[in-house]
């Protein structure tokens, strides 16, 4: 299928582009590829395109995989490039950044304090944004955001190829009230002893220990050869520290035999919390957006839009833009944040 829609580029008053995409079905999943991009991007203008899915997709009891790459040419002072999954009827013509979605996914950026990657779930018609604070990547070369979402609710995200972050829906959302919490009527025991060390009852003092001095003369001083008892007393010598002295007595200390460990409110099941098995799945998705924003003159190249429902396409997807851009000449090294080849694993998983 190939569709031929409009998407909207805005510098003050509403200007149509049009903009030409596909989608195809490989296997179990749909890639959606972007091959025409409007480009040139102005002064705070606002770019949003918008693919149809024939027919609608669910996640229901299989592994999303939403990947595509986006490339800011410029440094990016104020700006953002995400991409949505929309279920339910959606006007083209109107779409727009208020438009409902499923599930958004992108960087956004804004001066030195916000360098945001959002992750953002709906949920019966409410947005969820991650609870994690995931860093986007902030330079003018060509990044590939992928974000894996599976049936037992446990996700993943990953920025080129490198995973950022995992974890579960349960936790890194507040969508359902936790599973658990602490039990604030929980009282420590009044024999529960959280002495790792007790005294020893068997040491004992030594005899004569508290006669022992402080300080004892320096057995190592001598008499001055100049020194007249006549005129300067008798000579005594000088005090120094007495390494015997240790101070005052205390027993020794022994491993508690009766030590239980340091008291923690014991967690007990949160009764609101009710569990949905569906908790994972998206509306089925009939759209795909891509809003682009910025506040400073830049270029934007969202090269590829691509998801599926299995990992392997993703991957696929992401080897063949490397090869793309290495045959372009783009050779300069990305940066990486975890020395780790992420889907090597997932692979293993499978």
């Amino acid at each position: 299928m190939v569709g031929k829609i409009d998407g909207f580029y805005q510098t003050g008053k509403e200007v149509k582009v049009k903009l030409v995409l596909s989608s195809t079905q490989q296997g179990n999943g749909l890639v959606i590829q972007m091959i025409k991009v409007f480009k040139h991007i102005t002064m705070q203008s606002i770019l949003l395109y918008q693919l149809k899915i024939a027919p609608e997709f669910s996640n229901k009891d299989r592994t999303l995989v939403v990947q595509y790459s986006v490339k800011f040419e410029q440094n990016i002072e104020c700006g953002g490039g995400y991409i949505k999954l929309h279920s339910g009827y959606v006007n083209q013509k109107k779409f727009g950044g208020d438009t409902p979605y499923s599930f958004m996914f992108g960087p956004d950026m804004c001066g030195t304090q916000t360098k945001k990657l959002h992750v953002i779930l709906s949920y019966q018609g409410q947005n969820y944004p991650i609870k994690k604070d995931l860093q986007c990547e902030t330079d003018k070369l060509t990044h590939f955001y992928t974000f894996i979402l599976r049936p037992d609710a446990s996700y993943s995200v990953l920025v080129d190829n490198r995973e950022r972050e995992s974890g579960t829906m349960y936790t890194d959302w507040d969508i359902l009230p936790p599973p658990k919490i602490k039990d604030t009527k929980a009282k420590k025991p009044a024999d529960w002893d959280d002495r790792e060390y007790i005294e020893d009852p068997n040491d004992v003092k030594p005899e004569g220990y508290d006669s022992i001095p402080r300080e004892i003369p320096d057995p190592k001083a001598k008499e001055p050869d100049d020194w007249d008892e006549e005129d300067d007393g008798i000579w005594r010598p000088p005090k120094i520290p007495n390494p015997a002295y240790k101070g005052p007595w205390k027993r020794k200390k022994i491993k508690n035999p009766n030590y239980k460990g340091k008291w923690k409110t014991p967690w007990i099941d949160n009764p609101e919390f009710e569990d949905d098995p569906d908790l994972y799945v998206l509306k089925p998705i009939k759209y795909v957006g891509i809003e682009v924003w910025q506040k400073k003159d830049a270029l934007e190249e969202a090269e590829k839009v691509r998801r599926a429902r299995e990992e392997e396409e993703a991957q696929r997807a992401r080897e063949e833009g490397e090869r793309r851009r290495k045959e372009r000449g783009h050779r300069k090294p990305r940066k990486r944040h975890d020395p780790r080849d992420y889907m090597d694993d997932y692979h293993d998983e499978l």
